[in-house]
């Protein structure tokens, strides 16, 4: 088992959509249906679709609330 990677989680959680429909959303604010579909289309190459699957992961297992103390303050 991998040790698990706090920085990764803070960056996952100030990242932002670059591209699509929800660009400049926040990944972890990205609606269910839509990262349910990338789970059916095939995620994107790279560090992207590795952070798409994590929070793939994290809604489709009902723990959005791991969230809600990483997101970004105001400003």
């Amino acid at each position: 088992m991998e040790p698990f990677d706090h920085q990764a989680l803070l960056e996952l959680a100030a990242t932002r959509m670059p591209f699509g429909k929800y660009a400049g959303r926040l990944l972890i604010d990205l609606p269910e249906p839509y990262v349910v579909w990338f789970a059916g289309q095939g995620f994107p190459e790279g560090k992207l679709g590795r952070m798409l699957q994590t929070v793939y992961e994290i809604k489709v297992n009902g723990l959005e609330f791991l969230f809600e103390p990483l997101r970004p303050g105001p400003g």
